[in-house]
């Protein structure tokens, strides 16, 4: 089953609307009811067309890059979906592990309406990988397509949950950066944590440093214990250089599209494209009532 999940933006919820408008326009049995509710009908029609169109634009118009060759911007990357760390990530309802979830508890009223009582979705990051290298993404904000979908029911009670798991094909489209670990090596900083550690820890640094074993550090040996950990900070700085570089994917701060699927690009392709024609046919046929209507007054 295809769930998409956004906060600003669902095709679930703009379709909703729609059918509610339809309900309500039975409900008034009134011609001016009805000029309204195909009004707002239209007016949704119309700007669920240009979204849905929007996003089909961007996933076609935007070329699958590769990670270790992505520029910095605005990209599309595909690949497999990986942990990123050690410690799996593991869903709230179903207790298994995954590399994002979200999920929806809800409780039958005593009207037999379901009530939302919690809800939630997982902050961390996961890795996309593809065969050029791996690119860390964040997807916080970012509009999720998955296929993995779990809704249940225990008593008075309604599970719903959503995931990404080990190994999905991920695809991405968002802004692309490339952070350096060796650039962002604060050196003076580095020096001074590892000098105020090794005064927390005197019996050592007087082993170390204190040359003529008086129970005191002059400022010759001070200066020497400076000159270590000078050395210790300049490895550190060489392996930190030697490190690759850590590519991220997250919002882009344009307000452009961000979007994490487990299908394809095609298939998603085929999708917008589907909802745009859809969104256009109830537009025009919401016109064409409101047409009809005023064409046709009531004696």
């Amino acid at each position: 089953m295809l769930v998409k999940l956004r906060r600003s933006y669902a095709e679930l919820i703009t379709s909703g609307m729609q059918l509610l408008l339809l309900f309500v326009g039975f409900q008034l049995e009134s011609r001016e009811g009805w000029l309204g509710c195909l009004s707002a009908m239209a007016l949704v029609s119309f700007f669920a067309w240009l979204s849905a169109l929007y996003r089909l634009r961007m996933i076609r118009d935007t070329p699958t890059s590769k990670v270790a060759s992505a520029a910095q911007g605005y990209v599309e990357l595909a690949g497999r979906g990986h942990p990123f760390g050690d410690t799996p990530l593991i869903s709230k309802l179903r207790a298994l592990p995954c590399l994002w979830y979200r999920y929806q508890v809800e409780r039958r009223s005593t009207k037999n309406q379901w009530e939302t009582v919690d809800r939630g979705e997982s902050p961390d990051s996961f890795v996309l990988r593809d065969d050029s290298g791996d690119c860390v993404i964040d997807p916080e904000y970012a509009e999720i397509v998955t296929k993995h979908f779990d809704q249940w029911t225990e008593g008075d009670y309604r599970y719903t949950e959503y995931k990404f798991i080990d190994n999905d094909s991920i695809y991405a489209i968002g802004e692309f950066r490339t952070r350096s670990v060796g650039i962002e090596f604060d050196s003076r900083a580095e020096l001074n944590a590892l000098l105020a550690e090794w005064k927390r820890d005197l019996p050592a640094l007087h082993a170390r440093f204190d040359l003529d074993n008086n129970g005191e550090i002059d400022m010759k040996e001070w200066m020497l214990a400076r000159q270590a950990a000078k050395r210790e900070i300049g490895k550190k700085r060489i392996e930190a250089l030697a490190q690759p570089d850590i590519h991220l994917l997250g919002l882009p701060r344009d307000g452009k599209l961000f979007l994490i699927s487990n299908f394809t690009p095609d298939k998603l392709s085929r999708r917008y494209l589907f909802w745009s024609w859809a969104h256009l046919a109830i537009f025009f046929s919401t016109l064409g009532g409101i047409s009809w209507m005023l064409s046709n007054p009531p004696y």
